[in-house]
């Protein structure tokens, strides 16, 4: 595939684009500068349609093919927004933003998808339309399912849609993928628990709602090793424990929990739900307390079409060589899945090298990938809509 050598060569203006994007992070829904550099890079570039304001604050560009024989339409996205984390990375071009950071390479993924729309609005090598999809708000906020309840999908004609996110520990511009789950549901819950506060000197006054809450973190971890078959992988994780009281000698009268839950399989998911309340009210019962569960689904599994993968793995070949094909699922969640949802596609990842993990104050996106991610974008098009 010959694009790999166009996009080393503009290796430096995507590299650009990509530091201005990491010294100028916006969180969530508020990506209003970054979102109108995009918007005006496309226009400059020459696409044939630039969309601002879809779910929120994304942009859309459509680019049209040298023909349009077959009425073809593929949709390809990144993320756009930063994370609430301080920067240790020591760059030169730092985030400006105290306390936010791109600490999980949106702002490469952004750039290198920049550089295929580029590449595409010059070459047109390609029998259809392409549409470059902005997306804000993946870090927690939905921005994917707000896209696709604004009717991108439907609006712009999107037929596949494909999705790409880089990935330390894996060799820089080696690609990973499977069909499939290749990452997980994302829901979470908040218990309460309710007894009798008192004096810590006379525990048999009071119904003690931190032995109550401890009770219920142990028994909610049988959900996983004897309610889940164990070839289905499942996560339930009580993560924060918060009582009405921080004095030493109170027994609280109120302990709240806070958790997540990773699935991989609906069933299972539906399962696990039902379990968190049976176990924290059957507990609580049964040690004189009570408690009460707000179960929050999150975003769904990731699933990647069998036959859109097949086509993801054929171009990463032609791209580097270096393909992982039924890599390993993640637990963690992503919100392309709602995309998915809507249109077949896939979902593949691209090695950052042996840097610092995503979401952790001193990673920093590798630009040396960005020759890899923006080839493999502009070539779902052209493989997927060859010239006529």
């Amino acid at each position: 595939m010959p694009v790999k050598n166009r996009f080393a060569e503009m290796l430096p203006e995507i590299t650009e684009w990509r530091r201005d994007f990491h010294t100028h992070p916006e969180l969530l829904f508020e990506v209003h500068r970054t979102a109108a550099r995009v918007a005006d890079l496309l226009r400059e570039f020459g696409c044939d349609e630039v969309v601002t304001g879809i779910g929120r604050t994304g942009v859309v560009g459509v680019i049209h093919g040298k023909t349009d024989t077959a009425g073809r339409v593929i949709g390809l996205r990144a993320d756009m927004d930063a994370l609430p984390i301080n920067e240790q990375t020591g760059v030169d071009y730092a985030s400006t933003t105290p306390g936010v950071m791109h600490a999980c390479g949106h702002d490469g993924h952004t750039a290198m998808l920049l550089g295929a729309a580029k590449y595409l609005a010059e070459t047109r090598n390609f029998d259809g339309r392409a549409v470059v999809i902005f997306q804000p708000a993946e870090e927690g906020g939905g921005g994917g399912r707000e896209m696709v309840n604004d009717g991108m999908m439907d609006r712009f004609g999107v037929q596949e849609v494909y999705g790409m996110h880089n990935m330390p520990g894996i060799p820089l511009g080696t690609f990973a993928i499977r069909p499939g789950a290749i990452m997980a549901a994302a829901d979470q819950f908040e218990m309460t628990v309710t007894g009798k506060g008192g004096h810590a000197a006379k525990p048999h006054d009071c119904i003690d709602t931190t032995v109550v809450a401890a009770h219920i973190i142990v028994a909610l971890q049988t959900i996983a090793s004897r309610g889940v078959d164990p070839m289905k992988q499942v996560v339930v994780s009580v993560c924060t424990v918060q009582t009405d009281s921080t004095a030493h000698n109170v027994i609280p009268q109120v302990v709240k929990l806070k958790g997540t839950v990773r699935t991989m399989d609906p069933a299972v998911q539906d399962y696990v739900e039902q379990r968190i309340s049976e176990i924290a009210t059957g507990t609580a019962t049964a040690l004189g307390a009570k408690a009460t569960v707000d179960y929050q689904r999150g975003y769904p599994v990731t699933v990647n079409a069998d036959e859109n993968t097949r086509h993801a793995v054929e171009v990463a070949k032609s791209v580097s060589g270096q393909v992982d094909d039924n890599t390993a699922p993640l637990m963690g969640a992503e919100d392309f899945s709602f995309m998915l949802n809507a249109r077949p596609g896939a979902y593949i990842f691209l090695g950052n090298g042996d840097t610092a993990m995503v979401h952790h104050p001193a990673y920093n996106f590798d630009d040396n990938a960005i020759p890899f991610g923006s080839s493999w974008y502009a070539g779902m098009v052209e493989s997927r809509m060859p010239a006529a």
